[in-house]
């Protein structure tokens, strides 16, 4: 959303639009001009652009600091004495100086630097340090129950070990269970013993990486306490004993807008979560539905809460009759205060400062130009940070604010045409209704645009972070976004109000409580309609690319430029085909996910050469945490085949959770007949549904894989000898999938199969029996062996004597646990096995290359 000063800049252009429209009666190439980018009347731009192609390459291409010191200062030097060339010495100097400024973030620089001192590895440790903030409560919802866990960034100056004790430097994020003690807040110097190691890092390629995240904010190390006994108070601090002003006006805060109200209501702490940014207030249930109507922004501080405070401040200052330059001096340092009392959180600080620099041109009376403020805002947030250039929430506000700028004229301009009333016809003769009318329809239709092109610059990059795609957002903002300015300014007057006038304030309170309803209620309505999201494969670099120019080449005019336009029309189509090239080329690759899960789940994306299978579906918190960000990120709706290989808990556990949250349009079991109570509960649910259930034994076939085991008149008394066991054909790769088969199930799978031989095996772990016996792969012969194996429980953990009998194989052994989940990517030429870590090995298709080409990997084979 547009501040006030924005508005009123698009205001100005969007007349002269109209009085263009008006003129020349459609003809669009009046626009162009008009639309275009001008780099050197926006200076500020000039000056973001090398800035910020200094810092993408510097992160990619990293050179000693002496030399990019050298650089930067000596191309200015040389731009003073060189007037024919001093631009492009100037630019090239802007260059390196964004490449200087990402490697001074990036590089270690101390000898005392944690990553200097501990690298990889894990210790028993204690550390001493500063809270850089007061510990910060978050929420996990397990079942029913809502578990908190408090987490903590603490600047770091000691750090003892087995090893004994030195100083040290770095910031570490500390998590505890449960709720600390009042008396650790920001500024505090506090002792904490627990496990220190790296974060953690996607438990599969493409899910969200918790350690780049924290890397980005300059936090490379994580610390686990057991409890808060872990922690204790520096008994030499001398530092603050009082707790931050942020802290106790939160505090103070919270407890005003709950005046009259009660404070576990969803509503009161929506409330807080919008109007303070109190972040530990939205529970999973509340922001759900948020998220999958695309009014989730509303509940974070951003540039729209920044916008309308401003706005709001504004018509106060105006209706009382101050000056513009007083308005600004008051303003600008107002929002900086709120930017403090929620506790300087990154995008509330980005926020302002892009704000601020729109308020200070607004106050002086400059000419406003979007483009160029966006500019200038986002030179300063990079020089002060780099590495925020890479941050999601970053590149959303820039994006957005963007393609407002540029998309959003040419959107109002067509909305001005369309309602354009005819010329030649007096007002007072047209209908009263259609006058009376008008000023919502054009109120709407802005809104409308604005939202319009709010949605297009962020649509590539939701679908990169959040797999996301919700064309209700559309619609729901026109409502949503006018509620959240009505209870932010409730809000507003409720803590104004305070303690001295405690009626008005209740009564504000009460008010700010139906807005915030209406949108929670809103909100679910909208995530309830048909086709209101859905759920989509993060787009490539190139398919990014594509959108861009073909989202610029509208927003600037040029693809209706009448001047060379078969030269145009050539050029954007070999673009959208260079885009649908890679769109089909992804399409045909064959994915085989081996989740770490001890077998508990695999997911196949057939490609072009069979259909999508879900093989089993792992425990209920695996389900929840893994299997349901994986599928969604895949851009799985609805998951199309489910095939339950037995009925052990750990393989169908999560039955229920898929269920609830995608769906099944078809589910395979095996003939034999498990004890499983889950097992049968799920069996005999899904036998009520017609063409739901099948039953399938050696010799069918699911979604392309044959079955190899068992036969339909087989029956074992254990149920890991029943298991259902695939093999497919992907290209020419053979697989085989032979998930827990025990002892007694894979010497019958040997006496009923004569052809078992396949280039990749993957098996699991049976809790009783020992896996993969020496007959079964003298047999089968596999170039690559996945074990499906788990951190937790023991059970899902490889025994060693299995170890060293795989080792002693000639097919190298890749485990799971420690790999992390594994993706087989298969194409026509080749396959390659890869994890979260990177590329463990790869070969190329029988018939296809000279032999197999192997890389060792960090697994050790």
């Amino acid at each position: 959303m547009l501040s006030l000063p924005e508005c009123v800049a698009f205001s100005k252009r969007f007349e002269l639009i109209k009085a263009r429209v008006t003129g020349c009666l459609g003809d669009h190439r009046e626009l162009i001009p008009f639309v275009r980018i001008r780099v050197m009347k926006r200076p500020l731009l000039a000056v973001a652009l090398p800035f910020v192609a200094g810092i993408l390459v510097g992160n990619v291409c990293p050179i000693p600091l002496p030399v990019l010191w050298a650089t930067a200062l000596a191309l200015p030097g040389l731009a003073l004495g060189n007037a024919r060339h001093g631009s492009a010495l100037i630019w090239l100097g802007l260059f390196f100086c964004g490449w200087l400024g990402i490697t001074l973030h990036t590089t270690v620089l101390s000898p005392r630097d944690l990553r200097s001192v501990i690298r990889d590895s894990v210790h028993l440790a204690t550390i001493r340090g500063r809270l850089c903030e007061t510990p910060v409560l978050r929420s996990m919802e397990r079942g029913s129950n809502v578990v908190w866990r408090s987490v903590a960034e603490v600047e770091v100056v000691e750090l003892e070990t087995e090893s004994g004790r030195r100083p040290v430097c770095g910031r570490v994020q500390v998590n505890t269970p449960g709720v600390l003690d009042p008396e650790y807040f920001g500024g505090r110097s506090v002792f904490v013993e627990g496990v220190l190691r790296r974060p953690p890092g996607p438990e599969v390629a493409g899910l969200f990486d918790y350690r780049g995240h924290l890397d980005l904010q300059g936090i490379h190390y994580q610390l686990t306490a057991d409890s808060g006994t872990d922690w204790r108070l520096d008994p030499a601090d001398s530092g603050a004993t009082r707790r931050p002003l942020s802290d106790r006006f939160m505090s103070w805060a919270r407890a005003t807008l709950a005046k009259g109200l009660d404070e576990n209501e969803p509503e009161v702490r929506s409330l807080w979560a919008m109007a303070l940014g109190w972040r530990s207030a939205v529970t999973d249930e509340v922001s759900e539905p948020l998220k999958r109507s695309g009014t989730l922004h509303v509940f974070a501080i951003s540039g729209l809460h920044v916008a309308l405070i401003a706005a709001i401040l504004v018509q106060l200052l105006r209706v009382i009759r101050v000056p513009r330059a007083i308005s600004g001096i008051v303003l600008i340092p107002g929002l900086w205060c709120y930017a403090m009392v929620t506790g300087w959180q990154t995008s509330a600080v980005r926020a302002t400062i892009m704000m601020s620099v729109i308020i200070a041109g607004w106050a002086l009376n400059r000419p406003s130009d979007l483009l160029n403020s966006l500019a200038g805002a986002g030179l300063i947030v990079l020089m002060w940070d780099p590495l925020q250039l890479f941050q999601a929430s970053f590149q959303l506000s820039f994006a957005v604010v963007l393609s407002i700028a540029l998309v959003g004229p040419v959107l109002q301009a067509l909305r001005l045409r369309l309602l354009e009333p005819d010329p030649f016809l007096p007002e007072e003769l047209r209908p009263w209704w259609r006058r009376w009318m008008d000023p919502p329809i054009h109120h709407v239709s802005n809104l409308l645009a604005i939202s319009i092109a709010a949605w297009a610059g962020s649509l590539p990059l939701i679908a990169t972070y959040f797999h996301l795609v919700t064309p209700v957002s559309l619609l729901a903002n026109l409502v949503i976004v006018p509620l959240a300015g009505l209870a932010l300014m409730a809000s507003l007057g409720s803590l104004l109000c305070g303690d001295l006038v405690p009626s008005i304030t209740v009564l504000f309170n009460h008010s700010a409580w139906l807005w915030m309803h209406l949108i929670l209620q809103g909100s679910q309505w909208a995530a309830s309609l048909p086709g209101a999201c859905f759920h989509v494969r993060a787009p490539s670099l190139v398919q990014i690319g594509v959108y861009v120019v073909l989202l610029g080449s509208v927003a600037s005019g040029w693809a209706f430029d009448r001047n060379r336009r078969c030269l145009r029309v050539s050029v954007l189509l070999f673009i959208l085909m260079a885009g649908i090239g890679d769109w089909i080329r992804d399409r045909a690759l064959v994915r085989l996910t081996v989740f770490p899960l001890g077998g508990g789940a695999i997911h196949v994306e057939g490609g072009w050469v069979a259909e999508d299978l879900m093989v089993d579906c792992g425990d209920s918190i695996s389900a929840d945490r893994v299997l349901t960000s994986f599928l969604q990120s895949r851009g799985v709706n609805r998951i199309r085949r489910l095939l339950l290989t037995h009925g052990d808990t750990g393989h169908v556990g999560g039955f229920e959770v898929l269920k609830e949250r995608f769906g099944f349009s078809g589910i395979d079991v095996s003939p034999v007949k498990f004890r499983s109570a889950p097992y049968r509960r799920i069996v005999e649910e899904a036998g009520c549904e017609p063409g739901l259930l099948r039953y399938l034994s050696r010799g069918d076939t699911a979604a392309g894989w044959r079955v190899l085991h068992p036969g339909a008149e087989d029956n074992f008394s254990r149920a890991d000898d029943g298991v259902l066991v695939l093999r497919g054909d992907l290209y020419g790769l053979r697989m085989l999938l032979i998930s827990d088969l025990g002892r007694i199930g894979q010497r019958r799978l040997l006496e009923t199969e004569a052809e078992l031989r396949a280039d990749i095996l993957v098996a699991g772990l049976p809790p009783v029996d020992e896996a993969l016996l020496d007959p079964l792969l003298e047999v089968v012969r596999p170039r690559l062996v996945i074990v499906a194996s788990g951190e937790v429980p023991a059970s899902n953990r490889p025994s060693r004597e299995l170890r060293e009998r795989l080792a002693e194989s000639d097919a190298p052994v890749l485990y799971t646990h420690e790999t992390g989940g594994i993706t087989v990517r298969i194409r026509p030429d080749g396959w390659e096995a890869i994890a979260p870590s990177g590329l463990l090995a790869f070969g190329d298709l029988p018939g296809v290359g000279r032999g197999e080409r192997r890389r060792r990997s960090v697994s050790g084979f």
